[in-house]
């Protein structure tokens, strides 16, 4: 059997490739690293993580909890290597995420039926089958065949948030402490007072910007789950202290009361030497970014290991292009998974390559495609981007908000959401054992 190309080597294409091989199909899985590198990317592994390095909530009732359990009765590589290599983060999976793109490498690497090939991809193949998984960085080259074919793509900005050292912060101003104590302490928190926070927000909205590149010097359409701190401050004096400064479930120990503001810091990898500032993706200048996060109580001499970055994401107009399996309606042997599908966050960017890596091993194999219900959140992301309904069609994560609500009303948030995702995924281990899965 000819080999199908799965082109890019993110969390999708690793996805897509392993779902591929273990249905019994040859793949040669195309990564242009370390030939080539995007403007986020710096490791040579498959599966680097660009932004966060957290796969989001993992208790049941939340919509990134069903998610990832929906994803691993699928079979998911990334979900098994998350835990594997997972970090404290309170209620949230996440991943030293060197160890773990060192293991989805070494995962891939060792399947007999994966081929990887060093190599960036210009164009689209002109027939066969594929998976493109290029992500929103896709080249330009590849990214002008896709648009030669699709007609359509629209852009957006994203953005990343800045690391430090641990042992550069000041221990007398900081305090561990997970919100409502969910988590064995696994946040540092740097609170601030009301005047702390005041300096520090006129700081920040005086701080200069980095320049953009040629291509668009116009004020960037940011995608809302990855707002620059800088622009959501421009929206009024409490947005981010309503937003990732927000003190609620947090009670300073030293003065036994909540801060007016705090800004969170999780853990980057196992052994704690290194923390990101949670909800701090920004575009700022990376010496504006020393000068005024440097503000932030006990971060006044910090270490800055990465500074945040932004840079410009690719998706397609997918409701007009796709159908729920992933594949171009115009080109059925043609599949798209990840980021470049509009599925935004790393858990759905994998997910969509488990589904279009599995329904395309079921049609080379002959087999009828998978139905996948609409009230798992697998199905329901598959139908978003399939059948999306806004005018203007946007990136879409997991929330229990694409679900088709209970039969029975539930008026308690926490019962609701528990039900909801129990029903989504007994209808989803029905779908799968239909489908010949042993589950």
């Amino acid at each position: 059997m000819t080999p199908v190309q799965v082109i890019g080597g993110g969390l999708a294409g690793c996805e897509a490739a392993w779902a591929l091989a273990n249905g019994g199909i040859p793949v040669q899985l195309w990564e242009m690293k370390p030939q080539r590198y995007s403007p986020a990317h710096h490791s040579p592994l498959l599966a680097e993580l660009v932004c966060s390095n957290s796969l989001k909530a993992q208790r049941l009732g939340s919509a990134a909890g069903m998610l990832k359990e929906e994803m691993r009765l699928m079979g998911s590589l990334v979900v098994d290597c998350a835990l594997q290599t997972s970090v404290a983060a309170g209620g949230a999976l996440a991943v030293d995420r060197e160890a773990f793109a060192q293991l989805v490498t070494q995962r891939i690497q060792a399947h007999p039926l994966i081929q990887v090939v060093h190599q960036e991809v210009l164009e689209l193949p002109s027939q066969g089958e594929a998976v493109v998984a290029t992500g929103p960085l896709t080249s330009d080259a590849l990214a002008a065949s896709i648009q030669a074919l699709c007609g359509e793509s629209l852009a957006f900005y994203d953005a990343a948030a800045p690391i430090v050292t641990a042992d550069s912060l000041d221990y007398g101003k900081v305090f561990f402490a997970a919100r409502y104590g969910r988590g064995e302490d696994d946040y540092i928190n740097c609170p601030f007072t009301r005047e702390e926070y005041e300096a520090f927000y006129q700081a920040l909205l005086g701080a200069q910007p980095a320049q953009l590149h040629a291509f668009d010097r116009r004020e960037p359409a940011v995608y809302e789950g990855c707002m620059p701190i800088e622009i959501m401050a421009r929206r009024g004096e409490d947005t981010i202290r309503y937003g990732p400064l927000k003190p609620v479930g947090l009670r300073d120990p030293r003065t036994g009361h909540r801060p007016w503001a705090v800004v969170q810091l999780r853990r980057e990898n196992r052994e704690g030497t290194l923390y990101n500032l949670v909800g701090f993706q920004t575009n700022l200048k990376f010496g504006e970014q020393k000068r005024v996060f440097s503000m932030i109580p006990g971060l006044e001499q910090a270490e800055f290991v990465r500074y945040g970055v932004m840079h410009r994401n690719t998706f397609l107009d997918s409701p007009k292009l796709l159908g729920a399996d992933f594949s171009l309606r115009e080109r059925p042997g043609l599949y798209f998974a990840g980021q470049i599908t509009g599925v935004e966050g790393y858990i759905e960017s994998a997910m969509s390559g488990i589904v279009a890596g599995t329904q395309l091993a079921r049609r080379l194999r002959g087999q009828a495609p998978l139905q996948l219900p609409r009230d798992s959140m697998t199905g329901a992301l598959c139908a978003y981007v399939s059948e999306g309904s806004a005018a203007q069609f946007q990136p879409m994560g997991c929330n229990m908000g694409l679900l088709p609500p209970l039969e029975e009303l539930v008026k308690d948030k926490q019962r609701r959401y528990q039900l909801l995702a129990q029903r989504g995924i007994a209808h989803l281990q029905d779908c799968l054992k239909q489908g010949g899965y042993a589950l």
